[in-house]
């Protein structure tokens, strides 16, 4: 864990703010800014805090976000990862409609993986062939996957594709998922971790436990960019 930032707060809602603070200073310059987000409990507070700031607290017209995974849902449904995110911060910010790349998880999800590589092709700054977001968000499931790349799929880490078809290994869902290739390639790669079901993850991805091989976010080492840990007291242990 050397080449990572380890950043702890007391709390979900302290890790958000944090989070917010750095993404303000980090989207200071005045070029575009590609931005993959995630779901989960963790990003949802990070966008109801992002909805209550005032609107010019981050530059919304040059920054375009992109999504790490989504489930093959409609927008509207629960399980949408769009879905949540447009409910708790597209709704109550001002950002161009063209900035919003959602991953069409109403489609079939050979479809949906095909259009959601050519956008990202086709508008995302590319080096050797690899797309180089600015920063992409992740979370960490208690199982170790992250976006929607799974134990059981960690073949996905190596993928020659931009993006790819995955499967939940319980409910059997189909996803559509950036490749670890992808996030790597990234600047700047951010984990947000909160609550004490991520506790032993995390001290297993930290110090090197004989499991950690299997857990896809071992594997999330930027090749050239910076990787971040945002955590709270009880993610990283802290009574």
């Amino acid at each position: 864990m050397s080449d990572s930032e380890i950043l702890v707060f007391r709390d979900s809602l302290a890790v958000a703010s944090a989070f917010a603070s750095n993404l303000k200073k980090w989207t200071a310059n005045e070029k575009p800014f590609h931005l993959a987000l995630s779901g989960g409990s963790t990003p949802k507070l990070l966008f109801q805090y992002l909805a209550s700031q005032p609107a010019d607290f981050l530059p919304w017209d040059r920054i375009h976000l992109w999504w790490g995974d989504e489930r093959m849902v409609s927008p509207d449904d629960p399980d949408s990862n769009f879905g949540m995110t447009e409910t708790y911060l597209l709704n109550h910010i001002n950002i161009p409609a063209e900035n919003i790349h959602r991953i069409l998880g109403e489609q079939s999800p050979e479809a949906a993986a095909r259009i959601y590589q050519e956008e990202i092709s086709q508008s995302v700054p590319m080096t050797d062939g690899w797309p180089v977001f600015d920063l992409i968000l992740l979370g960490l499931g208690e199982d170790g996957h992250t976006a929607s790349i799974f134990p059981y799929e960690i073949f996905l880490l190596r993928s020659p594709h931009i993006c790819a078809v995955a499967t939940h290994p319980d409910s059997g869902q189909k996803r559509i998922t950036l490749t670890g290739r992808v996030i790597n390639q990234a600047e700047k790669v951010a984990f947000l971790v909160t609550g004490a079901g991520k506790r032993e993850k995390i001290s297993q991805i930290f110090h090197g436990a004989p499991e950690a091989p299997i857990f896809p976010a071992t594997y999330i080492q930027p090749e050239k960019g910076n990787l971040f840990w945002f955590l709270d007291y009880a993610a990283y242990g802290i009574a």
